[in-house]
């Protein structure tokens, strides 16, 4: 953050109540070895001569500060692909939540996109203690997504393995459905508040927030979960399209 032409003032105890004004002229190249530091080359003005070499002086770096959020580094998980931090959303329901982030220091690290100031974050230890099964199947999930394809008579992958549940519709969005969703064995989920995509077929007329609903998903290449299938609790769930169905009686085949 500081950079060559920043803005200083400079004080010493040997010229009380006077400010020495100045800029960054250079930062220098070269590491320290031992403390691991850089050096700045600082010209300040002295048309009266009152800075003598060898004085000790007070510098105010005006550094361009970046403010951001903040979270413990270890809330962070790191898939490789994406940096994700789940948010607790009371009812101990939890939902993941993509992040990027900036700077790191002692401990924290800087949240440049992804969460709100006042939003209550996980820390990995903690989410172990609570719900181990839940951040394991989710980050499985994140970076495993897909890998539960099967492979087809014919030697090719066969579509993403469909997944379903029941769960309460918590916000409907441009391009995802917010669902609070009961325990999913299959993905070895345990209940939590998460974000799907929208199904391909959009959503059923008249669905709110509030409402139950029976839903099934598959998860895509990014690993995220994209809804297939979506109907409120005591609709028939429809029955996947049969993959290559022939008319009854037909005696055609294929190669």
């Amino acid at each position: 953050m500081l950079r060559a032409g920043s803005i200083v003032q400079a004080r010493s105890p040997a010229v009380p109540g006077k400010v020495f004004k100045g800029k960054v002229q250079a930062i220098l190249p070269e590491v320290d070895q031992a403390t691991r530091t850089i050096k700045a080359r600082i010209e300040l003005a002295n048309p009266q001569g009152q800075l003598s070499p060898g004085m000790f002086v007070s510098v105010a770096l005006n550094a361009d500060i970046e403010q951001g959020l903040m979270v413990p580094t270890e809330a962070i998980i790191q898939t490789g692909r994406r940096m994700v931090v789940m948010v607790a959303e009371g009812d101990g329901k939890f939902r993941p939540v993509d992040v990027e982030i900036g700077n790191e220091s002692n401990g924290q690290t800087e949240i440049k996109r992804g969460l709100q100031a006042g939003q209550k974050v996980v820390t990995s230890g903690q989410f172990l203690i609570d719900s181990e099964a839940s951040l394991r199947g989710t980050t499985t999930r994140m970076e495993d997504g897909g890998k539960a394809a099967g492979a087809t008579a014919g030697g090719g992958m066969a579509a993403a393995a469909e997944h379903t549940g029941k769960a309460k519709v918590e916000a409907i969005g441009k391009d995802t459905v917010s669902l609070s969703h009961e325990p999913i064995p299959s993905m070895q989920w345990g209940a939590m508040t998460m974000d799907f995509g929208m199904p391909a077929a959009g959503l059923p007329q008249g669905l709110k927030p509030g409402q139950t609903v029976n839903f099934a998903f598959h998860m895509n290449k990014e690993g995220l979960p994209v809804l297939t299938r979506i109907d409120p609790a005591g609709a028939a769930m429809p029955a996947p399209a049969a993959k290559d169905a022939m008319p009854m009686g037909s005696s055609e085949k294929k190669q």
